[in-house]
This record gives structure tokens, sequence and C-alpha cells, in this order.
């Protein structure tokens, strides 16, 4: 399984052109924001100290989200280009077998997720830090990186089902170019979640990368927003529901309670995917068996 891995690594980095589109979602998050969205949003903040670094952390927040589900998606289109092929009835004829092989696509897609965010990250941070002077400390790195490993394996389960019964690359690139465009408004970069209407608002509260953009913001901003609204519980309350800091259902999501949704997505989105795959080879021995 790791020559597979290692295989699918290789054909995801050697081809530049995919590499650059499989970020470009993330791409447009950011520099939408410098070009557009920066100046707008701090003078709607101006009266919130230091508004223009809380500002920066939320975009990168928001950015890594989307660098999680677009590269991912990027890196599990292999699989398809390998049935379109029938490169997969080969490759299942070794050692590996169907299910290493499945095994192999899932867990390069989570390395190349992972990857991806560490690259975009030091981007965005580096941008930032020339600019605006901002920095973040170790223990926020840590935790950051830790979010990384967990969107990246969550968004892959996700992705994993978007994919499963699409057989050629053409729809595939359809389907990314949708995902990607629509990355950004679901996890709140592009217009803050607040400002949506309430359909639009509880479509991202059933995206899987809105928790995932939350909890960034929250390892991000956190020390900084106890700081500015250390004197109005509902002022930081009222900039956390708008600016998708953390999420509304009946009340505003602690951390834990967002952790567990992701979970319970994660389990789901890995039920289903065995359950598929259980189907599928009953269908293929079904076949064998008329034959």
């Amino acid at each position: 399984m790791k020559s597979m891995i290692k295989r699918n690594l290789l054909l995801y980095f050697r081809n530049h052109s995919g590499v650059f589109f499989s970020l470009m979602g993330a791409l447009i998050s950011f520099i939408l924001y410098l070009v557009f969205l920066k100046k707008n949003m701090q003078s709607s903040w101006s009266q919130v100290p230091n508004s223009t670094i809380l500002l920066d952390l939320w975009l990168i927040g928001g950015t890594l989200s989307i660098t999680s589900i677009t590269t991912t998606l990027s890196s599990l289109s292999q699989s398809v280009i390998d049935k379109e092929k029938h490169i997969t009835q080969d490759l299942e004829l070794t050692d590996a077998g169907p299910f290493r092989l499945q095994m192999s696509y899932l867990l390069s897609s989570t390395i190349i997720g992972i990857l991806m965010q560490l690259i975009m990250f030091a981007i965005m941070l580096g941008y930032f830090y020339v600019t605006d002077k901002l920095t973040v400390t170790g223990g926020q790195f840590i935790d950051i990186f830790g979010l990384m490993i967990i969107s990246s394996l969550l968004a892959t389960a996700v992705n994993s089902l978007i994919i499963r019964y699409i057989h050629k690359s053409d729809n595939l690139n359809k389907v990314g170019t949708i995902v990607g465009t629509g990355a950004g408004f679901l996890v709140g970069t592009y217009i803050p979640i607040g400002s949506l209407p309430n359909f639009a608002q509880n479509l991202v509260k059933i995206t899987p990368g809105s928790y995932v953009a939350s909890l960034f913001r929250q390892y991000l901003m956190g020390n900084k927003l106890n700081n500015v609204f250390k004197n109005s519980v509902s002022s930081r309350n009222h900039f956390d529901r708008l600016m998708g800091i953390r999420l509304e259902w009946s009340h505003l999501l602690t951390q834990k309670e967002t952790y567990l949704i992701m979970v319970l997505i994660f389990v789901g989105a890995l039920i289903l995917l065995i359950g598929s795959q259980w189907l599928q080879n009953r269908r293929q021995m079904y076949l064998l068996q008329e034959k």
C-alpha cells in the first residue's frame, strides 16, 4: 500500500497545473479578501480594537477550511481517472487487493490535504506578517496543525462519497468547479455567515467545512477576542454569530459540541462508504455467478 500512496502523491504533485487549480478556491478567497473585502470589513468593524488582525485571522481560518475541501477532492480524482482508464482493475490484481487500493486513495488524499493546508497557512501568515505584523504562538500552531489533520480526514471522507459514483473525469471536473466555487460561500469567507439569509445559513450548517472553519477561527482568534470583548459578553456573542466564529443552532455551539458534530459527520460518511463498497462487492459477485 505504501507504493500506491507514493504513486498517488507523485501523480498529484507532478501535475503542477492540477496542484494550482486544486488551490484555486482558496486563492480566490485570499485574493478577494485582499482586493475587495478587507477595507469594507475594516470600516464595518472600525470600532473594534485590533480589527485588522482579527479579520486577517478570520480569513485564514476560512481559507484553510476551503483548502482541505478542494485539495482532497482533487487528489481523489486519481481514483476516477484510474477507473476510467481501467487501471483500477490491474491494480486490484496486485497483492494489495481492492481494500488496500481504496485505502491508498484515502490516505494519500489526507496527506495531500494536510500538506496543502500547511502551504496555504505559510503563504497567508507570511503575507500578513509583512503587511500587518500578524503572528501566531507555538500553542496556536499545534492546535491548528491538529485540526488540519482532522479537517483533511473529514474532507476526504465526505469527498469520497461525492465521487463514489462518478466514473468520468469530465464529470468530476464539473463537480470540482461547483465545489471550489461554493466552498467560499459555505464556510463564510466571501460573505460572513451572519449576513446570509436564513435559508443560506441553514444550508451552511449542514456543510462540514463550516464547522472546520469555525474551529480554525476559534483557535486563531480566541485569545484576542477574549481581550477585545472582555467587558461585553453580548457583543462577543454577536460578533461570533455574525462572523461564523461559532455556529448557532438553538444556541452558539461550544468547541466540544462542534467537534461532536464533526465526528458524527465523519462516522456517518465512513458508514456510507463501507456500505456502498459492500453493496458493490455483492453486485460484482452476483454478476460473476450469473456468468
